[in-house]
């Protein structure tokens, strides 16, 4: 699959049970290893979010802090 040093694009099937692999480059590129917990967002209209957990709050720290968040 296509990877560049910050991005990663490919593909993940769902499996029967509604399971999904995340691909090896994105697990690389984001840190993610066994027992990590991810948040899921979803938007009917804007799709699905995967995301760690801790990257949520260190939004939101940055949020209550005044500072921006991005």
């Amino acid at each position: 699959m296509a990877q560049r040093k910050e991005k990663y694009a490919g593909i993940a099937r769902v499996g029967e049970k509604g399971q999904i692999v995340i691909p090896k480059g994105v697990r690389e590129l984001f840190d993610i290893r066994p027992g990590d917990t991810l948040l899921v967002l979803a938007d009917k209209k804007q799709g699905i979010v995967i995301t760690k957990d801790d990257m949520l709050f260190q939004q939101f720290d940055a949020i209550v802090k005044g500072e921006d968040p991005t």
